[in-house]
């Protein structure tokens, strides 16, 4: 009688193992989709930021011409908060985006598919994000401002 209890405690502390393990791996899971889909998101933020450029870029071609425009962008994704940051450099533009509140390179870009002179930083929060374009005779010029 006395080696049946060990084997059930072998079994019983066998399945608290295992189950922890399934548990850990289920969260583990939860915690990867949730992070790619955070990423997924600010990546879409950056597409139409850059896309919302182009347009704005296309307005504002002729000489002397200043065009704003409000953006639409969550005040944070998830319970982060984010920065947008706009740039170029000799050959393109683009729209670079990450979490935090502090600009940093980053590989989380959208490029702007025209010839424009960019510059520029949103940070999440409280502020609304706006894009101004205005264009002269030496070349069109996008800024991005706003946020906190």
């Amino acid at each position: 009688m006395p080696s049946i209890i060990p084997s059930y405690m072998y079994t019983l502390f066998a399945s608290l193992i295992v189950g922890s393990i399934v548990i850990c791996a289920c969260g583990l899971s939860t915690l990867s989709v949730k992070n790619e889909a955070k990423q997924q998101q600010l990546a879409n933020i950056a597409e139409y930021i850059a896309t919302e450029s182009l347009e704005l870029t296309s307005r504002a071609k002729a000489d002397n011409l200043t065009a704003t425009l409000s953006l639409t962008l969550p005040p944070s994704i998830g319970d982060q908060r984010y920065w947008i940051q706009i740039k170029n450099d000799s050959s393109r533009a683009w729209v670079e985006a990450g979490f935090g509140t502090t600009p940093t390179v980053n590989q989380q870009r959208a490029y702007i598919p025209t010839e424009v002179f960019a510059s520029g930083t949103y940070t999440s929060g409280l502020g609304a994000a706006k894009l101004e374009c205005y264009s002269d005779g030496s070349g069109v010029y996008l800024t991005l401002s706003g946020g906190s």
